[in-house]
């Protein structure tokens, strides 16, 4: 359990630090369309990482309701 875990903060830091590599890339070459390409890459990953774990929680909920 604890690995997969791991593994799985292993890929959103991997994943930050290629957004994050790719923002600074277009702010060095000032490419206006990188830059905002960039950015709503690292929006939706924040959102896909806040509704993740209500995503997770929504079928033990609808379990309960049933049972």
């Amino acid at each position: 359990m604890k690995l997969s875990s791991f593994i799985i903060n292993l890929l959103v830091i991997a994943f930050f630090a290629l957004i994050s590599y790719g923002l600074t890339g277009s702010i060095a070459v000032r490419s206006t369309m990188g830059i905002i390409l960039a950015l709503i890459s690292l929006g939706a990953t924040i959102m896909f990482l806040y509704l993740l774990p209500k995503l997770k929680q929504q079928p033990g909920e609808r379990e309960r309701r049933d049972g």
